[in-house]
């Protein structure tokens, strides 16, 4: 029997350092540089290749089997991929699931993301764990012509995340009303009907089930742009003001998110919540200082501690940094740490109906065990509206 002789690689990921990785493409064709990062979630790729949060950054999935369950409409967390590529070890089969629309190598292709497969994710993984989050350069070609030297010189002159404000990259253009729920078996997304609290959420790139789990805690939610000011904000006569999650160095976005926080929390006594990049811009406001990680935080596995309570939750997170809690200024309690390395998750002000947390309790995907957040939020506002109708 002739020797079968080996495919030729039609994709090739190109770190800064000179590594190479070759294997094959799927999705689009072209060339894309980024940070690279890896996921660890079993479940929900396509939540996170449209999770705002990636932008500048290509996922690699720790993950073997991806694209198994294909992808449809309904599970989009924005309208389109933000994530800039996608890394993974095994081509993706047929899909076989009741809720597939379309296979995810289709879905990429149409919406001009790049995809290799055939890679070893875990040599790779460890590569970003000990060394950090790389730059790369990720190139498909079908015929599988590459120019090393310009992918590698690609990789090296990529900018990197420190000092990019992306949260204006990814955020709405207009404001706009936010009704839908929460999925539920058997119907699926519904709208709220009887809204019990009007939210402004600020959109930094915020994930649209942020905006359900709000919606299905009783919030009448208006969404404004990274760029809304204080007058914006209380033309709507707010009973709580939402800080969405979102991508990019929030020392960039907090030049005009942090005056516009400080007046909300200096001229209201308004409850006031933020996740993600809005938990930074919080701190940020009061007093502390951001960090960029080595690797960030990503995947749908990370255990976080409440201070307050001892009760530690499975939570989903995403992001390159962090708040630095050395820097927490007096009058602000960390309520939260990572149980993996001990950084900051939490904060509140001692007083005020203000908190904000790093990891994701609308998850999709992930655990929810911090849904409660939102729960709380609303009963914040609750019991603002009680004190001003007894006063």
């Amino acid at each position: 029997m002739p020797r079968r002789l080996p495919m030729r690689p039609t994709a090739c990921l190109a770190l800064a350092d000179g590594s190479l990785f070759y294997g094959m493409g799927f999705g689009a064709t072209g060339q894309t540089v980024a940070e690279l990062c890896f996921n660890t979630a079993m479940t929900g790729y396509q939540e996170i290749m449209t999770d705002p949060s990636y932008a500048g950054q290509i996922v690699t999935f720790t993950f073997p089997h991806i694209g198994n369950t294909g992808t449809n409409p309904q599970d989009d967390e924005t309208a389109d991929p933000v994530a800039a590529g996608m890394v993974v070890k095994w081509m993706p089969t047929d899909p076989s699931n009741w809720r597939n629309v379309q296979p995810i190598s289709e879905w990429l292709a149409a919406r001009g993301r790049i995809a290799i497969g055939g890679i070893d994710t875990r040599r790779l993984t460890r590569a970003i764990r000990q060394q950090g989050a790389p730059h790369v350069a990720l190139a498909h070609d079908p015929d599988g012509n590459f120019d090393i030297e310009a992918l590698v010189n690609a990789a090296r002159e990529f900018a990197g995340l420190e000092g990019m404000d992306l949260a204006r990259e990814v955020t709405c253009a207009q404001s706009y009303r936010w009704d839908e729920m929460r999925w539920a078996w058997p119907d699926g997304y519904a709208q709220q009907t009887d809204p019990k609290h009007k939210v402004v959420a600020i959109d930094y790139g915020a994930k649209r089930n942020i905006l359900r789990c709000l919606a299905s805690a009783g919030c009448d939610v208006t969404v404004l742009p990274a760029t809304a000011t204080y007058d914006d904000i209380m033309a709507h006569n707010p009973d709580g003001v939402f800080l969405s999650n979102g991508p990019g160095d929030p020392a960039a976005t907090g030049a005009y998110a942090v005056p516009m926080i400080r007046d909300v929390l200096d001229k209201t006594e308004l409850p006031v919540f933020g996740i993600c990049l809005g938990h930074q811009m919080l701190a940020l406001t009061l007093g502390a200082k951001t960090i960029k990680m080595s690797h960030g935080h990503h995947g749908a596995n990370h255990p976080v501690k409440d201070n307050d309570t001892g009760k530690v939750e499975i939570t989903s997170m995403n992001h390159g940094f962090a708040v630095d809690a050395q820097t927490l200024p007096k009058g602000v309690v960390e309520t939260h740490v990572s149980l993996f390395d001990g950084s900051n998750c939490g904060i509140r002000m001692e007083g005020r109906p203000v908190w904000s947390v790093q990891h994701h309790p609308e998850a999709s995907p992930g655990p929810q065990d911090s849904y409660y957040l939102f729960e709380r939020f609303a009963a914040a506002m609750q019991d603002k509206k009680s004190v001003t109708e007894t006063a």
